[in-house]
C-alpha cells in the first residue's frame, strides 16, 4: 500500500529587522505561529543594524517559538561584519541558521542561502570590464553555487525528498516588481534561480523587497513567495506571516 502524504503547514516571514528596543514585540507572535504552522522559515534581515545586542533580542523572543525555525541571514545582518557572531547567538538545537547548508525537518529537506543582486534576465549584469564589477558578479554566482551543492545533498540524502530552498535575495523579477527599476539589480538575480529549477525545488521563499510582490514562479513553474513582512501588512494580513501547505 502507498504511504499517505501528510500536510505540513509552513510560516514564513522575512526582514523583521529585530531591534534593542524591540524586546516583547515578537515572542506572542511567535507563540501564535507555533500553534498554526509545524515549522517557521525566517527570510533574512533578523536584525536591523546587524549588532549582536539585536541579535540577542531576537534570541530572547525565539525562546517563545516551540516549532523548529529554519533561517537565513540578510544583508542588514551583515552591516557591521558581525554575522558570524549573530548567527552565534541565534542558532541553537531548534533553531537553523543556513549558509549554504541543508537540514531535513519532518521529512522535508530545507537549503538556505543569503543570495546576492546582480539583475534578472537578459538584464543580468556580466563578468566583464573592471575587476569591481566582476568581484559583484562572482559573489551572485557563488551564492547561486552555495544554494546549488545544499540542494545537492539533499538530493543525494534520500530519493524524492521534497525541497524548499529558503532566501533573502529574489531569485526571479517577478517577486520585486514594485519596487524602483533602478534597483532591480541589487534586489536579487536570476542565476539563484538555475538551482531552484534543475533541483526542482517545491519553492522557495525570500525577502529584501520590501515593496514587491506576494508570488511569481521561475520559467520552470517553482513558486516564488515574496515573504517580506511589509508586504504581508500591505496585502492585509492580519497575523503579518505567510502559511504555505506542502504534501510531505
Amino acid at each position: 500500500m502507498a504511504e499517505k502524504s501528510k500536510k505540513l503547514k509552513l510560516a514564513a516571514v522575512g526582514d523583521i529587522h529585530t531591534r534593542e528596543t524591540d524586546k516583547g514585540k515578537w515572542a506572542e507572535r511567535f507563540r501564535e505561529i507555533s500553534h498554526e504552522a509545524d515549522i517557521l522559515l525566517l527570510c533574512g534581515d533578523l536584525t536591523d543594524t546587524g549588532d549582536e545586542e539585536e541579535a540577542e533580542v531576537l534570541s530572547g523572543e525565539l525562546k517563545a517559538c516551540t516549532i523548529p525555525v529554519v533561517a537565513v541571514l540578510g544583508n542588514h545582518d551583515y552591516e557591521k561584519g558581525r554575522q558570524k557572531l549573530i548567527r552565534q547567538i541565534i542558532q541553537n538545537e531548534n533553531i537553523h541558521v543556513l549558509e549554504g547548508e541543508a537540514v531535513v525537518i519532518k521529512g522535508v529537506g530545507f537549503a538556505g542561502v543569503k543570495g546576492f543582486g546582480g539583475g534578472f534576465d537578459n538584464h543580468m549584469l556580466s563578468m566583464f570590464g573592471e575587476e569591481a564589477m566582476k568581484a559583484f558578479v562572482q559573489e551572485a554566482v557563488d551564492e547561486a553555487l552555495h544554494l546549488d551543492r545544499a540542494l545537492a545533498r539533499l538530493d543525494a540524502s534520500e530519493e524524492k525528498l521534497k525541497k524548499i530552498a529558503v532566501l533573502h535575495y529574489a531569485p526571479i523579477k517577478d517577486t520585486i516588481i514594485g519596487e524602483p527599476e533602478a534597483i532591480y539589480p541589487f534586489l536579487g538575480c536570476s542565476h539563484l534561480a538555475e538551482p531552484l529549477n534543475s533541483r526542482k525545488v517545491e519553492a522557495a521563499f525570500h525577502g529584501h523587497a520590501h515593496a514587491g510582490a506576494l508570488e511569481g514562479k521561475t520559467r520552470s513553474g517553482v513558486k516564488i513567495f515574496n515573504v517580506s513582512e511589509p508586504i504581508l501588512t500591505k496585502k492585509g494580513y492580519e497575523k503579518p506571516f505567510f502559511i504555505y501547505e506542502l504534501n510531505a
